[in-house]
């Protein structure tokens, strides 16, 4: 899809104009932006992996629960929230010509319900403690869901092409790093030591702070006017108009239902570190060890997603992280040891920061800017609706039956996505004339 009228051969010269001096405007402060946008991820990500990372978060809800299922319920109340929100989302934002104070009004939204997580876990009792904690994560899912759609247009706005790879990859790199070892020692002096009561709490407490810092560098960034905007619409006229979209572009629709399938991979996330508990023992020192293993992987490889991404495609590796999510995951059953876990676990943080990586940056490169919200917005709704019926699946079959059954399963969906994207979508950075 090209955009039709807003090709370049047919624009007029007022429209020529304003391009030129939109480009000019993005290159002028592409320094300042590109520093703001590294220092958000690094504070931002180092915080919000310790609520995202398959460790901290379920070992809570099941020490709370002593139940898979209601593991893999409170994990599906987040990505329900997400869902939800993302096609909000797009409409709050597609008709402005800048998205960041919407951002950052959303983004302190979304902090509240980390912070809701943390206090609950230091002055509620189990019970209600268990129930508040899906609450605040339904919570943090229903802004991540419109946060994630605004600040990855914020990023297209202020930051070509050329260097998106390179800045999610090093601002991940850099994040990982960060969040490793804040991973070890929340899982170290946290958790183990139940810091100020309760390690868990602490732990959510640091994710609290790191993440309001990092949205606080986003005050630096400047935000160019867009050249052209959508009008303003109602939610239900623009989920009318979803169908239409994907029926002109269906390398697109494959790219949503390949990614969806992807997401619903997920449904065995919850119940890695559950399965290594079993397999060796959960101490705070294993949590916080398997943790860092991940998320180290998960940093190393951003830089080499990043620089794949930026001299071939995202498509690329999209594939070769699905690729290596999968064969993780079959790994995992066979593995009895916490070096072998370890390093399986490494395979896991990098395939999914891979998938992640190149999910978030492969949308942008499909058609118009004008659509850009809405399809970015099409993508977080399906893959986050997949996300949060996967860990409840998980958790029926791993109570019914075994987390093996889990993990063949989500082996299958990853295998499924890996299929669709390599037989059905070509790279699609050049059919896109906005950078």
């Amino acid at each position: 899809m090209d955009g039709g009228a807003n090709h370049p051969a047919v624009w007029s010269q007022e429209r020529k104009a304003a391009e030129e001096a939109y480009h000019a405007e993005v290159e002028r402060n592409l320094t300042r932006n590109y520093v703001a946008n590294l220092a958000h991820g690094l504070l931002g990500q180092t915080g919000f992996r310790l609520v995202t990372a398959p460790t901290f978060v379920p070992a809570y809800i099941f020490l709370l629960s002593g139940s898979e299922f209601v593991v893999g319920l409170a994990l599906a109340s987040q990505w329900l929230g997400n869902a939800l929100s993302a096609t909000l989302g797009a409409t709050l934002v597609e008709h402005r010509k800048r998205v960041l104070p919407m951002g950052l009004l959303v983004g302190w939204g979304m902090r509240g319900g980390v912070l809701g997580l943390s206090l609950s876990g230091y002055f509620l009792p189990d019970h209600l403690a268990l129930i508040f904690a899906c609450v605040f994560l339904g919570f943090f899912g229903l802004f991540n869901g419109i946060q994630s759609v605004i600040f990855q247009l914020l990023m297209a706005k202020v930051i070509p092409l050329r260097l998106r790879g390179r800045l999610t990859g090093f601002r991940n790199f850099a994040a990982g790093l960060t969040a490793a070892g804040v991973a070890y020692i929340g899982g170290k002096y946290f958790v183990e030591a139940h810091a100020l009561g309760n390690g868990y709490a602490t732990t959510f407490l640091a994710a609290f702070v790191l993440t309001s810092a990092g949205l606080s560098m986003l005050l630096m960034v400047r935000e160019p006017d867009s050249p052209e905007v959508r009008p303003r619409t109602s939610l239900a006229l623009r989920l009318r108009e979803i169908p239409g979209l994907l029926r002109e572009d269906r390398e697109l629709l494959f790219f949503c239902v390949a990614s969806s399938a992807a997401a619903l991979g997920t449904l065995a996330v919850p119940f890695y570190i559950l399965f290594a508990g079993e397999t060796i023992g959960l101490s705070g020192t294993t949590l916080g060890a398997l943790s860092t293993a991940f998320l180290l992987a998960q940093t190393g490889m951003n830089l080499v997603w990043g620089a794949l991404a930026d001299r071939i495609g995202n498509r690329i590796v999209f594939l070769l992280a699905v690729g290596l999510w999968a064969v993780s995951t079959v790994l995992l059953m066979e593995t009895h040891s916490l070096i072998g876990i370890a390093i399986v676990f490494a395979g896991l943080g990098a395939g999914q920061g891979g998938f992640q990586n190149s999910t978030q940056n492969m949308i942008l490169e499909f058609g118009a800017r004008e659509d850009l919200a809405m399809r970015i917005a099409v993508l977080n709704t399906g893959t986050s609706f997949a996300s949060a019926i996967g860990p409840l699946i998980g958790g029926f079959i791993a109570g019914a039956a075994s987390y093996a059954a889990v993990f063949w399963i989500s082996t299958s969906m990853l295998a499924i996505a890996f299929a669709m994207v390599f037989f059905l979508v070509a790279e699609p950075r050049k059919r896109n004339v906005f950078h």
